[in-house]
């Protein structure tokens, strides 16, 4: 049965790299062209935030090779990353770039991809399920709801020099987008709660931080955009987390489902709307 569900498959063939989103945490997340690679790679080179859970699925003998980068903490420049993707294709080996959630949101992985491109190294995306959507779904927080939003917004709380990105315009988003979800945000959340405030958001707006999303260690902190930076400090919270501002984060008290398994009652109105009915 198991050979089965892997017959007909792509082959991670020698002196290529497959480019692949590990989810956000939970290995019962990998897709199953993941776990193919998985099971095929010579080298797999992984980021800090992909479950080690994940890498013991890694065929006997296969090597990894740690490629984390950590804000604020030493890491190793992504050029050399991608170069050493490049080598190691060039050596003849099956390599599997693993990154936590998606390859392709806030992962850098277009840059890697760019750079075999440039070496004329073959390659494949594998998409993961990104933590903006999956690890928010094990907080209970839904990024969409008919009843609060038609939008959503996913930015990073810091540029490639580690500041918050001057070219964000706080404005637009805030008078534009329901909800909000940030990547990389909590080092600099005062700043960027008062960028949302000062563009029109309420300080009464729900958020919630969800740290060490789909995981064991998994921490959720509800607060408002007014506290956020105070409650953050008081709770100890560290990343990695995602953050997310708007009124679905209300709806956590009817859909924490994790919760629910641990005994907690939920509240089948979160929104107190009973007077909305389901057209379809």
């Amino acid at each position: 049965m198991t050979e089965a569900l892997f017959s007909g498959l792509p082959e991670l063939v020698p002196g290529s790299v497959w480019l692949v989103g590990a989810g956000p945490g939970d290995p019962g997340l990998l897709t199953l062209l993941a776990l193919n690679a998985l099971r095929q790679a010579d080298v797999i080179v992984h980021d800090a935030l992909v479950n080690s859970d994940c890498l013991a699925m890694a065929k006997a003998g296969a090597v990894l090779e740690f490629a984390g980068k950590r804000g604020g903490k030493p890491s190793p420049k992504q050029r050399d990353i991608s170069l050493r993707l490049v080598e190691l294709a060039r050596q003849g080996k099956r390599v599997l770039r693993l990154k936590g959630g998606d390859p392709f949101v806030f992962g850098r992985g277009g840059e890697e991809a760019l750079t075999l491109v440039e070496h004329g190294i073959p390659f494949r995306i594998v998409p993961g399920i990104t933590a903006g959507i999956g690890g928010l779904a094990y907080a209970g927080i839904p990024v969409t709801h008919r009843e609060v939003n038609h939008a959503v917004t996913f930015l990073t709380g810091h540029d490639s020099s580690g500041v918050v990105p001057d070219r964000i315009n706080w404005e637009g988003i805030a008078k534009g987008s329901p909800v909000i979800v940030m990547y990389m945000a909590m080092k600099h959340i005062g700043q960027i709660t008062a960028n949302l405030i000062a563009a029109g958001r309420s300080p009464e707006e729900p958020v919630a931080f969800v740290c060490n999303a789909a995981t064991l260690e998994q921490s959720v902190l509800e607060t408002t955009l007014g506290r956020a930076e105070a409650d953050v400090a008081t709770a100890g919270l560290e990343p990695p987390a995602i953050v997310v501002v708007g009124e679905v984060v209300r709806l956590r008290s009817a859909l924490d489902w994790l919760g629910a398994l641990e005994g907690r009652v939920l509240d089948a109105d979160p929104l107190s709307s009973r007077a909305f009915k389901d057209p379809a």
